[in-house]
């Protein structure tokens, strides 16, 4: 599966499912990428982590970054 790119209230995050559950990662701006600081537990669903992810980091909403976007 390609990663999956999200808008976290304005922080970009790339979300991938592997054989071993989900991976989390911040991208650079040189193309690179680095795991994030949080897991996204094996029984989230895929139409689920807009909605887990928002739940998780609820606390970075700010006006103009309220929301969590499936980019």
């Amino acid at each position: 599966m390609n990663a999956i790119k999200f808008s976290i209230f304005g922080r970009i995050v790339l979300v991938e499912k592997g054989a071993d559950g989900w991976r989390t990662y911040y991208p650079g701006t040189d193309g690179k990428k680095r795991p994030a600081d949080f897991v996204i537990p094996d029984f989230v669903e895929d139409a689920e982590l807009e909605q887990y992810l928002g739940d998780l980091f609820h606390e970075d909403a700010r006006p103009g970054h309220n929301e969590v976007i499936r980019l």
